[in-house]
C-alpha cells in the first residue's frame, strides 16, 4: 500500500516561506487527487489545500488563499505545498493525504482521504 512521507517543515519567522514535500512510495499517486491538512495545538485537523490528479484544479482554505500554493510532480510521485507570508497562526503539524475516490471533485473533508503521512511540524515565530 502507498506510504506518504512529508518533509520540509521547520522554524521560520513571520513573513517567511517554507516548501513542504510529500513523497509517495509503495504505489503511485498520479491518478489520485491529493490534499494537505494541518492540525494546530488543541484543535481538530483542518483542510489546507487540494489538487486534482491532472493538476488542472486546485482548492484552498480561505485562511491560506493567496499565500499557499499546492502543486505536484507525478513523475516524481510527489506533492508540494509552497507556503509564503507565513503567520504565527500557521503553526501546526502539516499532513498530506490521498483522496479516497471521486477524481472530478476536490474534497476538504478529512474522512474522504484514505492514506496519510506522519506529518511535519511547521512553527512560525512572531
Amino acid at each position: 500500500q502507498v506510504q506518504l512521507v512529508e518533509s520540509g517543515g521547520g522554524l521560520v519567522q513571520a513573513g517567511g516561506s517554507l516548501r513542504l514535500s510529500c513523497a509517495a512510495s509503495g504505489g503511485t499517486i498520479s491518478s489520485y487527487n491529493m490534499g494537505w491538512f494541518r492540525q494546530r495545538p488543541g484543535t481538530e485537523r483542518e483542510f489546507v489545500a487540494a489538487i486534482s490528479w491532472s493538476e488542472s484544479s486546485t482548492y484552498y482554505a480561505e485562511s491560506v488563499k493567496g499565500r499557499f500554493t499546492i502543486s505536484r510532480d507525478n513523475a516524481k510521485n510527489t506533492v508540494y505545498l509552497q507556503m509564503n507570508s507565513l503567520k504565527p497562526e500557521d503553526t501546526a503539524v502539516y499532513y498530506c493525504a490521498r483522496q479516497l475516490a471521486g477524481r472530478s471533485v476536490l474534497y476538504q473533508t478529512s474522512y474522504l482521504y484514505d492514506f496519510w503521512g506522519q506529518g511535519t511540524q511547521v512553527t512560525v515565530s512572531s
